[in-house]
């Protein structure tokens, strides 16, 4: 580690908590599409995209321009206070383009956690009632709700006692693991049962694509038995697309691949391009349930963020990003699929559009990829249950040239773990 990077270290474990966990031992100097550059001038292929924030990239020239268009008019008023044209606007695009059944509305917040934390106050205020069911291994956030919803335990609330009460996990229907659709219905109906009753539940939350717990990918007929079992119990279907959301799946929405449709769709990441923003879409009369100064925030939907969540929506469409996400997948993908071929240490290949993940044996063999791939400039991140899952969430602006150069590093580091 050289002398400006080690030095900064020092600082950082004087000045910040131990608690927030840092990947990198050195330190962004600057960012342009999909490159990062460091304190010392050295460059990285970035895989990570600041965990699915950057669909667009870094600094997206679209973005930066709306944002400094913004920036010469006001930069806060609070919406509550005093609201602005392009809030209302953004909604009207959101609108438009959720797959939501019949009108829909949308409200925005700051970050991903109060999407869900305000989908389930939501979700309370229309049904009456208290309870919430979410699934294994699924992430929601770090506030107290969202922490209880989570379903893993390490890192995210085994420090920090007693959760919220209401919230009961089921089990996520994934084939690879011995769940099937069977047993994951069979696990909600078990908590009816045995722990709350149905007509108690306001919510099912789930991610369409699991996040943090290793993008595992819903099957059609799980969430179509879920909306049958939600509407036979006066339950509320909300989908978490905060990491799947903004073209990384294909689609606008990973909701958009399903016939059934949500309730309630929380969003943020790549909603922003960089920017802090989220936001709940949902059905018209469940999203008016809570009266007037029961939602809202001091920063939600903060104009600069709303103006580049405006420039994200144009260039999603403008640069064809659904069908470049499909693309770059099968690209990956495929490579992928002859590592398989060539390393007995690849478990699984799951991947829906660039939601792309590849499951090894052990969490040090995906440590030690991902070490390779660090040191000769490829950001990548790991997930799942155990930490041994790489996902991939490049940026979908990335130049073909330096995406197959990533994937040259990522080859040649598969090639070394097994040889080790």
């Amino acid at each position: 580690m050289d002398s400006k990077h080690s030095a900064l270290n020092a600082r950082k474990q004087q000045a910040t908590p131990r608690g927030v966990g840092v990947m990198c031992q050195w330190y962004a100097e600057k960012a342009e599409n999909s490159t990062i550059w460091d304190a010392e001038g050295n460059q990285y292929i970035d895989f990570s995209g600041g965990i699915a924030v950057l669909n667009t990239g870094h600094r997206h020239p679209k973005i930066i321009a709306a944002v400094t268009e913004q920036l010469t008019k006001f930069t806060h008023t609070a919406y509550q206070v005093v609201p602005y044209e392009s809030y209302v606007s953004l909604a009207e695009r959101i609108n438009e383009r959720a797959p939501i059944d019949g009108a829909a509305k949308t409200s925005f917040f700051s970050t991903g956690a109060e999407a869900v934390e305000n989908a389930v106050k939501i979700a309370r205020a229309y049904t009456g009632r208290h309870g919430i069911v979410t699934f294994g291994n699924g992430f929601h956030g770090r506030s107290f709700m969202t922490m209880a919803m989570t379903g893993k335990t390490a890192p995210y609330k085994r420090d920090f006692g007693v959760m919220p009460g209401g919230v009961f996990h089921a089990r996520y229907p994934v084939e690879a693991k011995g769940i099937s659709v069977d047993d994951a219905i069979q696990s909600i109906e078990d908590i009816f049962a045995e722990d709350i009753a149905a007509h108690d539940v306001a919510a099912i939350v789930l991610e369409p694509v699991q996040g943090e717990g290793g993008f595992n990918v819903v099957p059609a007929e799980f969430l179509k038995r879920l909306r049958v079992l939600c509407d036979q119990n006066g339950i509320l279907l909300v989908a978490d697309e905060v990491q799947s959301g903004f073209a990384r799946t294909g689609k606008l929405f990973a909701m958009d691949y399903y016939d059934t449709k949500a309730d309630l769709i929380t969003m943020a990441k790549s909603l922003g391009g960089g920017f802090p923003i989220s936001g709940v879409v949902g059905r018209a009369e469940v999203m008016d349930a809570p009266n007037p100064g029961g939602l809202g925030g001091t920063y939600a939907g903060n104009p600069v963020a709303v103006a580049a969540a405006h420039a994200v929506l144009d260039v999603i469409e403008e640069e064809g990003l659904c069908e470049r996400a499909n693309k770059l997948g099968a690209e990956l993908v495929d490579v992928l699929h002859e590592l398989k071929m060539s390393s007995a240490m690849v478990k699984d290949i799951r991947a829906l559009g660039s939601m792309v993940a590849v499951e090894l044996e052990t969490a040090e063999q995906a440590k030690a990829v991902q070490n390779h791939a660090m040191q000769n400039g490829l950001l990548i991140l790991t997930c799942g249950r155990y930490g041994n899952v790489i996902r991939f969430l490049y940026p979908l602006t990335i130049p073909a040239e330096q995406f197959r150069a990533g994937l040259t590093i990522l080859k040649q580091g598969f090639a070394l773990s097994v040889a080790a």
